[in-house]
C-alpha cells in the first residue's frame, strides 16, 4: 500500500502535519514570521466552523457586533493582572507615519509618534469593558450578551501553523450579568456549546472541565476548557470559557442601578474558540494520505471527477455529471443540503483524485463514459480508502442506488470518525498509575506517544501548586482541566501527598 504523503504520522508527527497543511493546500507561509495565508480549503473549513458555532451563538441570545483592532495602552493599564498576562507578546504602535531614510529606505517620521501608544488586539476585554461602561445604566440592561468574529495579534516566539501564529482568528463572547449565579451560568453554556460544537460537528471528543490557578486566563475567577487528544497522545486545549467575577468590571467602570436603587458591579465572562480547531481536525482525523473532514464541517462533502478524455464522448460524459451534481444537491445531510462540486479540470481523473483525497473530501466519485452509458458510479470513502488487497477501495453501483443511500453514507461517515477519535482516545487513557515513578516511567522517553494519566488531585494553590507545575515541568507534563464528570476520588494526591478532593488529567500539550 502506496500513501500518497512522503512520511508518517508514526515516522514524524510533527513533519506529517506540516506535510498534510501543504498537500492539503491549507495554508502557506506569508513572508512575516508567525503569520500564514490560509488558502480557499482551509478557509472553507474556517467558514464551516464559523457558521455552525455562529448558529449556536445566536440561537442563545448573543448578539454579534465588531470592536477596534487597536487597543488605547492606558486600557490595559488598568488591569494590571491582565495586562501582565499578556505583555510579552504585545505588539504595538508607536507612530502613524514614515518617511524616507535618505538611503532609499523608509523609517518612523520622529514627528509621528503618537501620543498614547496602541497596542494590536490580543484580546478585547479592555475595549469591550469601556463600551459595556457606556451601555449598561440599570438592571434592565442585563444581561448584556456579546460576541465578535475578529483576528487577534500574540507575538508568540515558536509558532506553528493553525495551532500557535501570531496571527489568528477566533470569536470572542464577552458577557456582563447581574450576579454571579448568572455569569456562571453563561461561562459553562458557552463552554457546553464548544463541546457540542467540537463533538457534533468537528467528530473531536473532548474533555470539559475547570483549569488549574496556574493556567486560568489573566484576570479570571475560573477559567473553563475542552481539551482534545490528538492521535500523538498529546493535549490540545480546543476553546476556553471564563468567569471574570468584578475585577474587569471594577477597572473599566461597568456598573448598574439594581432593582433597590443602588450601584453594584457587574460580573462578567469571556469564552473564545479560534483557528486553532483547524489544527485539532488534522490531528485527530488526519492519516497517512492527507486530511480527512468530517462532513459536517467539509467545504465539499462529495466531488464528482468525470474521467474526461477530450473527445466527443465528453459532453455526454460531463451532462450525467452534472445531472447526478443537481440531484445530490437537492438533497438533505446533517441538516444541510448537500456540498456537491463537479470537478471540470482538466487533467487525468486519478491525479485528481489524490489531490481530493488529501484535502479529505468524504465521498469522492469517477465516472468514465461507461458509467454514464450504464447509469453507474464509482464511489470510494475517505474513511475506508482501500479495499484489504491495498488498492483503492472504489465501489460500483447503480446511480439510483447512490443518490438513495448519499445522506446516511455522509451521515455514517461523521458518526464513524467520532468514533474512532473516541476508541483512541479512551485506549489512550490510564488510570492506574499510584507513584510518581510510575508517572515518570509512563513518560519516558521510550514511550513516544504515551497519551493521558489520570490522577486524583489535592487542589493545591500558591506556593504549593508551584511546586507541583515545576515537578511536572522536569516531565514535560502539564495539567489539562478537573474532568466536570469525574467518577467520586479517594486516597492520596501522588504529585502533594494529601488527600484527594477531584480528578486532573496530566499530559503534554500543544
Amino acid at each position: 500500500m502506496k500513501h500518497a504523503l512522503s512520511v508518517t504520522r508514526q515516522q514524524d508527527f510533527a513533519a506529517w502535519y506540516q506535510e498534510v497543511i501543504a498537500e492539503a493546500e491549507m495554508a502557506e507561509e506569508s513572508g512575516v514570521r508567525g503569520c500564514m495565508v490560509i488558502k480557499p480549503w482551509g478557509y472553507g473549513i474556517w467558514e464551516r466552523i464559523q457558521k455552525l458555532m455562529d448558529a449556536r451563538i445566536k440561537a442563545a441570545g448573543v448578539d454579534n457586533c465588531y470592536f477596534p483592532l487597536f487597543i488605547p495602552l492606558s486600557y490595559f493599564a488598568k488591569e494590571a493582572e491582565h495586562v501582565d498576562g499578556f505583555a510579552k507578546e504585545m505588539a504595538v504602535v508607536t507612530h502613524h507615519r514614515l518617511i524616507q531614510d535618505g538611503k532609499g529606505g523608509l523609517v518612523p517620521d520622529p514627528e509621528a509618534k503618537l501620543e498614547e501608544p496602541l497596542i494590536v488586539r490580543p484580546t478585547s476585554e479592555t475595549v469591550i469593558g469601556q463600551a459595556m461602561a457606556r451601555w449598561i445604566q440599570s438592571w434592565r440592561d442585563l444581561p448584556l450578551l456579546t460576541n465578535q468574529w475578529a483576528n487577534v495579534v500574540r507575538w508568540e516566539m515558536r509558532t506553528r501553523m493553525f495551532l500557535r501564529t501570531s496571527e489568528f482568528l477566533w470569536q470572542e463572547g464577552h458577557t456582563a450579568h447581574a450576579d454571579k449565579a448568572d455569569a456562571m451560568a453563561e461561562t459553562l453554556r458557552a463552554l457546553e456549546m464548544y463541546r457540542a460544537c467540537a463533538e457534533d460537528e468537528l467528530a473531536m471528543p473532548v474533555v470539559t472541565g475547570e483549569k488549574p490557578e496556574n493556567e486560568r486566563f489573566p484576570g479570571a475567577v475560573a477559567t473553563y476548557s475542552i481539551e482534545a487528544m490528538m492521535q500523538d497522545g498529546k493535549a490540545l486545549q480546543a476553546g476556553t470559557s471564563h468567569y471574570l467575577g468584578t475585577g474587569f468590571a471594577e477597572s473599566a467602570g461597568i456598573r448598574y442601578q439594581d432593582k433597590e436603587g443602588q450601584q453594584a458591579l457587574c460580573h462578567t465572562t469571556s469564552w473564545g474558540v479560534s483557528t486553532r480547531l483547524i489544527g485539532g481536525v488534522i490531528m485527530t482525523h488526519g492519516d497517512d494520505d492527507g486530511l480527512r473532514v468530517p462532513p459536517a464541517i467539509a467545504p465539499h462533502q462529495i466531488v464528482i471527477l468525470p474521467m474526461l478524455r477530450d473527445d466527443d464522448g465528453d459532453a455526454a460524459l460531463l451532462a450525467y455529471c452534472e445531472d447526478l451534481r443537481k440531484a445530490l444537491a437537492g438533497q438533505i445531510a446533517l441538516g444541510e443540503p448537500i456540498r456537491v462540486l463537479l470537478d471540470k479540470r482538466s487533467g487525468k481523473a486519478t491525479q485528481k483524485r489524490w489531490g481530493w483525497v488529501k484535502k479529505g473530501v468524504p465521498l469522492i466519485l469517477e465516472i468514465g463514459g461507461r458509467d454514464a452509458a450504464g447509469g453507474q458510479v464509482s464511489v470510494v470513502r475517505r474513511d475506508r480508502l482501500y479495499h484489504e488487497g491495498g488498492k483503492v477501495g472504489f465501489v460500483g453501483q447503480a446511480r439510483e442506488a447512490f443518490l438513495a443511500q448519499a445522506a446516511v453514507e455522509l451521515e455514517d461517515i461523521q458518526r464513524s470518525l467520532y468514533a474512532e477519535a473516541r476508541a483512541r482516545h479512551d485506549a489512550n487513557l490510564r488510570r492506574d498509575i499510584t507513584d510518581m515513578a510510575g508517572l515518570e516511567a509512563h513518560f519516558a522517553d521510550g514511550n513516544r506517544y504515551p497519551g493521558w494519566v489520570e490522577l486524583g488531585w489535592s487542589r493545591p494553590t500558591g506556593d504549593a501548586l508551584d511546586v507541583v507545575v515545576q515537578k511536572l515541568k522536569a516531565l514535560k507534563l502539564t495539567i489539562r482541566n478537573t474532568p466536570m464528570d469525574a467518577a467520586p476520588v479517594s486516597g492520596l494526591c501522588l504529585l502533594t501527598g494529601q488527600p484527594a478532593v477531584e480528578r486532573i488529567y496530566v499530559a503534554r500539550a500543544y
